[in-house]
């Protein structure tokens, strides 16, 4: 079992769903349940899915989480680009966003190639 407060990736998906969390409190009260509650979902699902993958007994499971931590990921860069598009995040806003899931993205891959190359 490994700490997962002690992965780099998780301190930056963690601070990423902080980012995100902030951002979304100005989006407009009829989208609390639709693209509010989606992108922090997401968003929360990275770091989360990090977490439980370290809580399991092996890295081809931590791989597994991790993948799917991916997936969230990719969910979340689409999401945050909507919201863009639709006016709720400014250019600034987004760029910051967009920056920050491009590099948990980048960690995940590099991460997940670790582990299945330590196997």
């Amino acid at each position: 079992m490994k700490d997962f407060r002690k992965l780099d990736v998780w301190s930056k998906a963690h601070q990423t769903v902080l980012a995100v969390y902030k951002t979304s409190q100005s989006f407009p009260r009829e989208e609390v349940y639709g693209l509010t509650s989606q992108l922090r979902r997401a968003a929360v699902s990275i770091p989360s899915n990090i977490a439980e993958g370290c809580g399991r007994g092996s890295d081809a499971q931590l791989s597994h989480f991790s993948e799917i931590a991916m997936g969230s990921s990719t969910e979340l860069e689409y999401q945050i680009l909507l919201a863009r598009d639709l006016g709720y995040v400014d250019d600034q806003n987004y760029e910051d966003l967009s920056t920050r899931i491009v590099e948990v993205k980048k960690m995940l891959a590099s991460f997940i190639k670790k582990l299945n190359a330590d196997r």
